[in-house]
Parts: structure tokens; C-alpha cells; sequence
């Protein structure tokens, strides 16, 4: 895991700026503590910060081959096999990104088709000065691009170009109207004006400071519902998941998983306690409170079932109002997730053991486990409805007008997603696997990981699980109410103590209790934010926080104006936290 930058100048323009250069090189340290390396040939400049993983002494970055230099961020999982299929290539180190240098020397722009992995890489080629950027299929690891008067620039974090001076602080209202709604954004704009998002799979090919090709890898197989029984369905599924652990175990510094008491981290932990002699280091989040549903006991159990060393932090209301500040400024691209505040502090204890950490995101998509889908499922006069079709604030009298346009990008993404042939359900999943995942879940493991300097990966989004897994039938994914029906079977199986067919309440943080409890103090703070006061009525959303334990809604909306307040004050206005949530939010 490393963060990747670079500025493509245009030929009238001057060359990239050693001042630019380092600060794009400080905003992505974080991302890369190991080493540092940059590339400056005319109008084109590399920069990279290293985290290293694999050939740890030897791999340090720029890539050199021919008249070729690679940045890259992230692991390619296949790259002992592609080191075999380039024979007679002459390698300089063992590292997982010379592969796809070469592969590119051979293929040009299509040697992504080769890669097995989480990615965003960048390729100078001196000879025809064009610039090759690529993603992931999944979106997995983040790349972002925008056009400068002098050219183009691409960075691992918005962040980065923002402190560059590459781009300007200057926010899309549209965008914002679709964060509050909905708790992200889609699509390839992003909230700062003149900020894209490379989007999953794209492979972009770039000369003179503009963009000139594109071309994009899917990441989901064609074809609606295949035929196939469930006994055939689950050797399959064995196969694939054995295969896809065994590649994200491949590293040379110590690796952990996230463990929760739910369906996807058990089977994660079931597979890596197969596949490992020694026993897997688990960690487990946790809350207090005898109205909490909390996860520990249950991810216990299936640690001492499986022989882990199981590791649990217990997440406080304290802790949060301490790190929310730095937590929120980590999501340059917002994601007003809750989910964030465990997965930061689960980050943090890590780091002390591991610099890797695999984690089940990716499972509920895949495997269609999330009650949405089974509403999506049916048709509309037997209950069925849209997904997100109300959002986050639609009934709670708060901002000064009704976001128009709120569920474009969701709706242009179920448009893309409804190919011929495929169910309601695959629709769903296909709709969820193109925005939610890769702009909300996968940002959200990204950004607290790389703020611990933490390589996040994540099993499930892999070709061979995608290719068991999308085109099973809807009866092998949702059957008797319950979602990720073959996932059970095969967990069942092989691990019984997960209690897969129990039903769980869904994992949650109690952030509407803890916001509810210090409401009538935090209101007024929130409300007089220039972000939420262009926005939000003030006596409104003092109302809002005083009557955020009444009901989730209310606690939820009142967290997102929180985060919303938080967000906009780093990355709009440009103001480091000062402290605790108090104190940054007073601060003038």
C-alpha cells in the first residue's frame, strides 16, 4: 500500500514545480512511511510514497524498465504467476509491481487484464511521453485526477491535489446534496469542483496534460442467473475462496484480519485458520451499553473455535468526541459512514502488531446479504421499492430546502447496472458493486487504514469469488428471509460455531446515544458552522440534537450534520482540527 501522485504538463506549460511536487509527496506520507521515491522527465513527474509489503528491502519505487517508470499503490495478488508467464524478462526486484511495468512494455494500456488485485497505478513512457493510469476493477485502492491550467495532476487522495494547490477548495453543491442524503457520493465527480474520480476499472491514457483514451475492465461477469445445484455451487464457492485467501495472504511483514461477530469475517477467519500453521490474529470492535448490540461475544467464540488470537478494543463515547476531528479529516472524499470511527480506532491497534489486514467488505454485495436487495426483489404492488429511493433527511424538517437531484447518480448507476438478462436481485447488486462499495465501504477501509499506515484488503472483491459468486441463482443468495444463503451453507459447514443461520442485529455504532447525551451542548456548535448554516435552519438543528435519542432517524441525521460540519471545516475551509469535537467545532 503506497499513495501515488504525478502532474502531466501541458508543452505550452512549464515543467511540474519541485515545490508541488513536495507537497503532493507530504499530503500522501501518511500513505507510505517506509520510503519515498519521485520520477522527473520534462513535463511529467512521478511521485511515491512507499508502505512496504512485498520485497521489502528491494522494492522501493519508481520502476524502471526500457524507456518505462512505474508508480503503483496497492498489491498485485498474481504476481508469482506473472512472473512465470513473462519469460525471458530480466526482473530487478521481487516486487509485486514490476509485473504489470512489464506486462504494459508488452500489452500497452491492456496489460490490466492480466492483474489479479487491488491497484492504481501510473506508467511514464519517455519515448511517446504519455502517461497510462489504472484502476482496479472494484475500485479498491482510490486514484483522482483534475485538470490544472498547466495540465493534469493524479493523486492516491483529493487531499492531496488540494494541498498542492493543484485544485481549489471550492465545493459541489450537487455532490453535497448527495452526501447528506445518501451518505456518499457517485459517480466519477466528486464533492471538490474540478476533482474526478479515475473510476473502477478505468485505464486512462494521458499526454500533453489531457486525457486522450479510455477504456474500462468490468468487474462483475455477464449474463443474468446461471443453472447450477447447490452441492456444485458450493465446491465452486470452497475452490474460489480458498484460492482468493490464499492470494491475499501473500506478503513479507506480518498480517492480521478484522473479525466481527457477523457471517463474512467468519468465513474469512475459517479459510486463513486452513490455510495458516500458526494461529490468525483477529481484532474485534466493541461497544458498551445494555442497549447496544455488541459483537465481541459472539467474534469470540468463533476465534476459539477456529484456534485465533483474538485481540478486542472496546470503542467509547470519549473516544470518539477526542478523535472524531482527525478521524473525519481523514475522509477526504466524504463518507458520512459511522461505521468509520471503529474502523479507525481497529486501525490504530493493529498497526502495534501488523502493517496488513484482511477484512470482509465486499461480502454483502457479492453474496446479495442486505435487506434492500430483498425488497428490490419484489415487484411493487407485492411491497417491493427502490433502494435509497427516501434519503436522509426527507422527513426531518431540518435544512432550509429539499436537495433537488439528490438520486440522480444512484438512479444513473441502476441504469448502467440493468443489462439483459440479469435479475432484480443481480440488478441490486450490480447497482451497490458500482457506487456504494467502492465510494463509501472501500473509502472508508482505505482512509482509516492508510491513517495507521495499515494495508487493507478484502478477499471477497476478487475475480474467481465474483465469478462463483454474481450469476448464482436468487434462490442460492436469499432464501427464508435471510440474505448470503450459499455463504451460510458453506460457513455452516465448515464452521459451526458462527451460528450462520442465526439471525444477528446488524452491526451498528451507538453514535445517536452518544450524540444524544452531549446534544444540547453539541447543536448550537453545529449549527453555527458556515457549512451547515448555508444549509440547515440553526434553531432546527438545535431541535435536531436535543431530540436525537427520540429516534434513529433523528440521531442519524444529527450525525451526519456532525460529520458534514467536521468535513466541511478541514477540507473546504482549510482548518486543521483543534482538539476534541468541542474544541474544534468553537474554535474561530
Amino acid at each position: 500500500m503506497c499513495g501515488i501522485a504525478g502532474i502531466i504538463a501541458a508543452p505550452n506549460a512549464p515543467p511540474p514545480r519541485p515545490d508541488q511536487l513536495a507537497a503532493l509527496a507530504r499530503a500522501l506520507a501518511h500513505r507510505g512511511p517506509d520510503s519515498s521515491g519521485h520520477h522527473v522527465v520534462g513535463r511529467v513527474a512521478l511521485v511515491h510514497n512507499r508502505l512496504a509489503i512485498i520485497d521489502v528491502a528491494g522494492g522501493d519505487q519508481p520502476l524502471f524498465a526500457a524507456s518505462a517508470a512505474l508508480v503503483g499503490n496497492g498489491e498485485i495478488y498474481n504476481y508469482r504467476e506473472l512472473y512465470a508467464e513473462l519469460p525471458g524478462v530480466r526482473f530487478a526486484t521481487g516486487s509485486d509491481n514490476e509485473p504489470p511495468l512489464h506486462l504494459w512494455l508488452r500489452d500497452g494500456a491492456r496489460f490490466a487484464e492480466h492483474l489479479r488485485g487491488m491497484y492504481a497505478i501510473a506508467i511514464h513512457e519517455r519515448a511517446d511521453r504519455t502517461v497510462t493510469l489504472a484502476r482496479d476493477p472494484f475500485g479498491i485502492k482510490p486514484l483522482y485526477v483534475c485538470a490544472t491550467p498547466s495540465g493534469l495532476a493524479f493523486a492516491s487522495e483529493a487531499q492531496a491535489l488540494l494541498a498542492a494547490g493543484l485544485a481549489p477548495r471550492k465545493l459541489r453543491a450537487a455532490a453535497r446534496d448527495e452526501l447528506l442524503q445518501v451518505q456518499f457520493t457517485s459517480g466519477a465527480e466528486t464533492i471538490f469542483e474540478g476533482i474526478q474520480r479515475v473510476l473502477p476499472g478505468e485505464t486512462l491514457t494521458c499526454a500533453d496534460g489531457r486525457v486522450l483514451e479510455r477504456s474500462r475492465i468490468a468487474a462483475l461477469p455477464e449474463g443474468g442467473p446461471e443453472e447450477i445445484g447447490e452441492d456444485a455451487a458450493l465446491a465452486r464457492l470452497d475452490r474460489a475462496l480458498t484460492e482468493s485467501v490464499d492470494f491475499h495472504q501473500r506478503s513479507d511483514v506480518p498480517y492480521g484480519m478484522f473479525l466481527s461477530g457477523g457471517v463474512d469475517s467468519a468465513v474469512l477467519l475459517t479459510q486463513m485458520a486452513r490455510l495458516n500453521a500458526s494461529p490468525v490474529l483477529a481484532y474485534t470492535a466493541g461497544f458498551a451499553g445494555p442497549a447496544v448490540a455488541d459483537e465481541r461475544g459472539q467474534a469470540a467464540r468463533v476465534a476459539h473455535a477456529l484456534g485465533a488470537r483474538h485481540e478486542t478494543i472496546e470503542v467509547t463515547a470519549a473516544m470518539m468526541w477526542e478523535h472524531l476531528p482527525e478521524i473525519v479529516a481523514c475522509m477526504d472524499d466524504p463518507a458520512a459512514d459511522f461505521a468509520i470511527i471503529p474502523t479507525w480506532f481497529l486501525a490504530r491497534r493493529a498497526r502495534i502488531d501488523v502493517k496488513v489486514v484482511l477484512s470482509g467488505e465486499g461480502g454483502d454485495e457479492m453474496f446479495a446479504g442486505y435487506g434492500r436487495y430483498r425488497a428490490a426483489m419484489r415487484p411493487w404492488w407485492l411491497g417491493g421499492r427502490v433502494m435509497r429511493g427516501r434519503g436522509n433527511f426527507d422527513r426531518l424538517d431540518v435544512l432550509r430546502a429539499r436537495p433537488p437531484g439528490w438520486r440522480d447518480g444512484i438512479a444513473a448507476a441502476e441504469a448502467r447496472a440493468a443489462m439483459p438478462g440479469r435479475s432484480r436481485l443481480q440488478i441490486a447488486q450490480a447497482t451497490d458493486i458500482a457506487d456504494w462499495l467502492p465510494h463509501d465501504l472501500l473509502l472508508k477501509i482505505d482512509r482509516c487504514l492508510m491513517a495507521h499506515a495499515v494495508e487493507g484488503r478484502t478477499p471477497f472483491l476478487d475475480k474467481g469469488v465474483a465469478a462463483a459468486a454474481f450469476r448464482l441463482p436468487d434462490g442460492l443468495k436469499v432464501r427464508g428471509g435471510q440474505g448470503k444463503y450459499l455463504l451460510r451453507r458453506w460457513l455452516e459447514r465448515n464452521c459451526p460455531a458462527a451460528e450462520p443461520f442465526a439471525r444477528k442485529q446488524g452491526f451498528t455504532v451507538p453514535v445517536g446515544a452518544w450524540i444524544a447525551e452531549r446534544g444540547a451542548r453539541l447543536g448550537p456548535l453545529v449549527a453555527a458552522q458556515p457549512g451547515v448554516a448555508e444549509i440547515a435552519d440553526p434553531a432546527r438543528v438545535a431541535a435536531l440534537f436535543r431530540a436525537a435519542g427520540h429516534h434513529r432517524r433523528n440521531g442519524f441525521g444529527a450525525w451526519v450534520l456532525l460529520f458534514y460540519a467536521l468535513w466541511h471545516r478541514t477540507h473546504i475551509m482549510g482548518l486543521a482540527p483543534e482538539g476534541d469535537v468541542f474544541a474544534t467545532l468553537s474554535a474561530r
